[in-house]
């Protein structure tokens, strides 16, 4: 299944700086992860496969691994490994799966593209996302940079790589902005009282 993602209409995010974050944002402000077709919209976005990876054999199966993954992570991310057992275990586990294996080929221009080597398996797609918490969470200068946003009602977590770590928002163009409209509301409402 070839996927158009520049017309994807799910508000996929990918700006978390990590892609096991991204995956922990899909549930904000809502489900995002609400089909097979969106899951796989979200595969080729976040970057695990190339934009015209055939996804045609994922299923409802895929979508349910997928959340589960992301549950754990959550518990992960927010707790470290205090009380998160059996999380950890579980990411350890799919950890274990081979990333989906790529190789370069020559495009129609004669430029080398990413391309894999056949359709991706669930275990490696999972296996990909896993890997990346691992290293995230065992790396003491990236688990450092860790953040929840400060935008009201925003669980989003990311990684901030900002010169100085003083980045505040999961994104300055949505939780930034908000916060800078209502900072502007707030004084002009005082200064007409």
């Amino acid at each position: 299944m070839a996927l158009d993602t520049a017309a994807a209409p799910y508000e996929l995010r990918f700006d978390a700086g990590r892609i096991c974050l991204d995956l922990l944002a899909t549930t904000h402000p809502v489900e995002r992860l609400d089909s097979v077709e969106v899951l796989c919209a979200w595969i080729v976005g976040s970057g695990l496969v190339p934009a015209d990876t055939p996804l045609s054999h994922a299923g409802v199966s895929w979508l349910v691994a997928f959340r589960e993954l992301r549950g754990r992570l959550g518990q992960l991310v927010r707790t470290g490994s205090t009380g998160a057992d059996i999380a950890l275990a579980r990411v350890n586990e799919l950890a274990r799966a081979a990333p989906p294996a790529p190789r370069a080929v020559s495009a129609e221009d004669g430029t080398l593209v990413r391309q894999l080597t056949g359709p991706p398996e669930l275990a490696a797609l999972l296996g990909a996302i896993a890997r990346d918490a691992v290293e995230l969470l065992t790396d003491p200068l990236a688990r450092a940079g860790l953040r929840q946003c400060a935008g009201d009602n925003c669980p989003i977590v990311y990684l901030d790589t900002s010169r100085g770590r003083r980045r505040r928002w999961c994104s300055s163009e949505v939780c930034g902005n908000r916060e800078r409209v209502a900072r502007h509301r707030r004084r002009a409402a005082l200064a007409r009282a």
